[in-house]
């Protein structure tokens, strides 16, 4: 990205969130995971550029989103935090996640986390999301599927990038049992 414009990226991360949302179509109460790198978003090599900046740009559209579909927000962390994610207390109490102390920092945790943690109503770390999300967005191929439930379908969006960042976006669906004869519900 030659010239860092922050409301371009927070032009682009609106709609990939809300394409997402509306393809994914999580119910009230879900969880979504987001996973990124600043650094990718202008270009340069992950974990070396980090921006609390561009992670406001990326956070903000996200954030409103969520809450205005209802959704629990959780933001992953960089290999340093072994990728504790950051989650709001009702979360972590509605899922039954397990806590860690540790507060993030834009080079342990990374900027979206370290951001995000700053806005959340009461915060908290929890160790990992024990497969429970229902979606989730990469930004900057940080890799989130850990954190999906185990059924993850990718959702092809019309946007390939955030900033320099490539996204890949997933949904989960319910697993098919039963074989040749079930009947299964229509998506």
């Amino acid at each position: 990205m030659l010239k860092l414009d922050l409301n371009e990226i927070s032009k682009q991360t609106k709609e990939v969130i809300e394409e997402l949302l509306d393809i994914a179509n999580v119910k009230s109460g879900g969880l979504f995971v987001l996973g990124g790198s600043t650094s990718e978003v202008i270009g340069k090599k992950v974990g070396t550029s980090g921006s609390l900046d561009v992670a406001k740009a990326i956070v903000d559209p996200i954030m409103e989103s969520v809450k205005k579909r209802n959704l629990y927000l959780a933001v992953q962390g960089c290999e340093h935090l072994n990728r504790a994610l950051l989650v709001e207390e009702d979360a972590m109490i509605k899922y039954n996640l397990d806590e860690v102390s540790v507060i993030p920092q834009v080079h342990a945790g990374g900027s979206l986390q370290t951001y995000a943690y700053g806005i959340f109503e009461k915060p908290v770390m929890v160790e990992n999301l024990k497969g429970l999300a229902h979606a989730g967005l990469d930004i900057g191929l940080v890799l989130i599927g850990m954190h999906l439930r185990p059924v993850a379908v990718p959702v092809r969006l019309k946007r390939s990038k955030i900033g320099d960042a490539t996204i890949v976006a997933a949904r989960t669906r319910p697993k098919l049992i039963g074989g040749e004869r079930a009947i299964y519900k229509k998506e």
